[in-house]
């Protein structure tokens, strides 16, 4: 490469930010590790093994209703919202609805549950309230982890966000709850709020819906929004996918385009190993 200095330098730039995106992979993928061991252990502490799906609901909304005391303070831009280790040990962020729904989602896939995220939307789209979806004997039923509840109709039954939509049920539902608001309504709702992303958000989500229908309510994505860690892994695979992609690009262009004969790295362990193993006269 002695003749051409500037792919030289964009070879050396190009293998030292794989390296490092590699790096950052490996911490990403430990981080992710240690908030799935620190989410089993708490929830494994506070929902019976031998609970079923609904008791284990009621479990995890009982603890964040009268478990253990947490600590006091504001919430401020230090502490990190989507981090599921600060929001359990903090009663400030158990009580935003956002950071709630955030702890109940993940200790509830800790306990092998199926939930995801429901947002509530008022007329012009922005959200108003958030809400979980947990899968139970067949049905997506809502639980409002800010006010500690599974919500439940006339007949006790438990209830879809189609049944919530209807004015009557809505009421009965929610007559009981302190302070829930007029506007928090299921006339309207999504899994992911794309306007905030921009003008682009909403044509995405129609373009990426047409192409694979469901993908804002999977699990990959629940946990996407609602795991840090899990974001980071996901983020940091992908660099390490597009740095891979441009070094094969470099080699080829090497090979092809420059016609550099590059000694590979299996060459030079292989040369390194016979100096090493070759015996002295």
């Amino acid at each position: 490469m002695k003749g051409h200095p500037l792919f030289r330098s964009i070879w050396v730039l190009a293998n030292l930010l794989l390296i490092a995106s590699a790096l950052y992979l490996l911490y990403a993928l430990c981080w992710e590790y240690s908030t799935r061991q620190y989410l089993k252990g708490f929830s494994d502490a506070i929902v019976p093994a031998s609970a079923s799906p609904e008791e284990k609901v009621q479990a995890i909304l009982d603890w964040m209703k009268s478990g253990p005391a947490r600590r006091v303070g504001p919430v401020t831009d230090d502490l990190d919202i989507r981090n599921p280790k600060e929001i359990l040990n903090y009663r400030s962020l158990l009580q935003v609805c956002g950071s709630a729904t955030d702890a109940f989602v993940n200790l509830a896939f800790s306990s092998g549950l199926h939930v995801r995220r429901l947002l509530l939307l008022n007329d012009q789209g922005s959200t108003t309230h958030v809400d979980a979806q947990v899968l139970l004997d067949g049905q997506w039923i809502v639980v409002d982890p800010t006010f500690r509840i599974i919500l439940r109709g006339p007949d006790g039954a438990l209830l879809t966000r189609q049944q919530l939509r209807s004015l009557q049920i809505f009421r009965f539902s929610t007559s009981g709850l302190t302070n829930y608001r007029s506007d928090y309504s299921f006339r309207h709702t999504a899994h992911l709020h794309l306007a905030r992303i921009g003008f682009l958000g909403p044509a995405f989500g129609k373009i990426w819906t047409a192409l694979f229908p469901g993908w804002d309510a999977s699990r990959f994505m629940t946990l996407f929004v609602e795991r840090a860690s899990f974001a980071a892994c996901v983020l940091a695979a992908i660099i390490f996918l597009f740095g891979l992609i441009f070094r094969f690009v470099l080699v080829w262009y090497a090979d092809v385009q420059l016609g550099i004969q590059r000694v590979r790295l299996t060459d030079r362990l292989r040369r390194s190993s016979a100096a090493f193993l070759k015996q002295p006269n």
